[in-house]
């Protein structure tokens, strides 16, 4: 079976707003107020939580790991606590995934999310329902880049590992694929779009609404 993975946070939602406003309650029970923007750090919210504690605690200018671990779970408790508040879906996704279900491909989710934060966000936006398989971060002993990551997402899908290919925003995707040595397609409307094309990806994906054929192109 043909399989079509995604990645989650950046490919298939705009994750970012309510991850900054997570990083940002942090930074308030340490009395340093808001350091980031729901605007201009997008980029750095897709990285992870880590990312934005490193640059929240840096701006502030108290650079501290210890407290960037510290801080980790309970991020991630606000985060849980209002998951869906500003997040939404991106245009056309969920109609190109249903497209793909119908032609006879398989779909599913490799995220470095937490699976239990993954499993909770797909319900709140209404579309738990509509993969085959869904892998978070801590899923297994692995997480992306390996490619083991990648071909557990398929086999748990039910699909063929020699035929497959991976939709991502970020360069940990493009180095994933390569690991795999499946096509990567990086998607230019998430938070670091214009940063795609360097990575030199097997295509570019500019709208969902390209997907089907962009797919048909690169693995049948």
């Amino acid at each position: 079976m043909r399989t079509v993975v995604f990645d989650l946070d950046g490919t298939l939602a705009n994750t970012s707003g309510d991850l900054i406003a997570a990083a940002n309650a942090c930074f308030g029970d340490l009395g340093l107020g808001d350091q980031l923007s729901p605007d201009s750090d997008q980029k750095t919210a897709v990285r992870g939580a880590k990312a934005m504690l490193r640059l929240g605690l840096e701006r502030a200018g108290v650079p501290d790991e210890d407290v960037v671990n510290a801080q980790y779970q309970p991020l991630l408790e606000y985060y849980s606590q209002a998951i869906c508040a500003h997040t939404y879906l991106y245009d056309g996704a969920m109609d190109a995934i249903a497209a793909l279900t119908d032609a006879g491909y398989r779909v599913a989710i490799c995220t470095n999310k937490p699976e239990a934060l993954a499993h909770q966000l797909l319900t709140a936006l209404g579309v738990g329902d509509r993969f085959h398989a869904m892998l978070g971060a801590d899923t297994l002993a692995v997480r992306k880049p390996d490619p083991e990551h990648f071909f557990e997402t398929v086999r748990r899908a039910g699909g063929d590992t020699t035929m497959c290919l991976l939709v991502g925003d970020t360069e940990t995707d493009r180095k994933t694929a390569h690991a795999a040595n499946v096509p990567s397609v990086l998607v230019t409307f998430g938070p670091a779009g214009e940063d795609m094309a360097a990575l030199k990806p097997a295509a570019l994906l500019d709208h969902y609404g390209d997907l089907s054929r962009v797919v048909r192109d690169l693995i049948g």
